[in-house]
């Protein structure tokens, strides 16, 4: 197991060796650097913690742990669990020619928000007749009998949509860039333009 932290630059396409063309999402994936390890006998399980993009404010226990690792505070920071700790060092610098063309990775980040939203849009529920006698059009439906004054737990109702943790799994990697420190996945990740990522070795390959 092995991972990378990046930001979402945009999707583009690339010619195949065959002249197909493949959708590629284009991540920014490093440089990151190792801020801490934590091993089973102190903390109960095996990861390492990785910085990625310099913070403009941090505040001062963020300067005191990112000072141990000789960098500067950093704005994204995740575990990548299943590593061996024993094969980096706290202050390690980690790049995109971590991963290579043709491995598969899980992409994970936080989807688009899309605000308040009904239960057509968030559900996928089917409207009434639009016709003007019906009286219901996008309305959330029947809530059941409501024993004990109460909304069933999971009820699909209208509520805040999006902006959820999402992993995309078995992404192929069709491209590394070294120099550029840039990785071309093929397929759609979750986020917006500019969110981060964290990108892992993929599970199920």
């Amino acid at each position: 197991m092995k991972g990378i932290l990046g930001r979402k630059l945009g999707m583009t396409q690339v010619f195949a060796a065959d002249g197909s063309v493949v959708p590629v999402t284009v991540i920014e994936a490093g440089p990151c650097v190792v801020l801490q390890k934590k091993d089973r006998e102190t903390d109960g399980y095996e990861a390492i913690q990785l910085g990625f993009a310099d913070k403009k404010n941090p505040i001062k226990p963020e300067v005191g742990h990112a000072k141990k690792a000789g960098t500067a505070p950093k704005r994204y920071v995740k575990e990548i669990r299943g590593v061996n700790p024993g094969e980096y060092e706290v202050g390690q610098e980690i790049k995109a020619d971590i991963f290579a063309e043709g491995e598969f990775v899980d992409v994970t980040g936080i989807s688009k928000g899309k605000g308040f939203a009904g239960v057509i849009k968030r559900w996928g529920q089917q409207r009434g007749p639009m016709a003007h006698g019906s009286k219901y059009h996008r309305g959330p439906g029947s809530m059941g009998s409501i024993q004990a004054n109460r909304v069933p737990k999971g009820k699909h109702l209208a509520g805040r949509m999006g902006s959820e943790t999402v992993t995309i799994q078995n992404l192929e990697v069709v491209r590394v860039d070294a120099e550029r420190n840039v990785i071309l996945v093929k397929g759609s990740i979750p986020g917006a333009k500019n969110s981060f990522v964290k990108i892992r070795s993929s599970v199920k390959k």
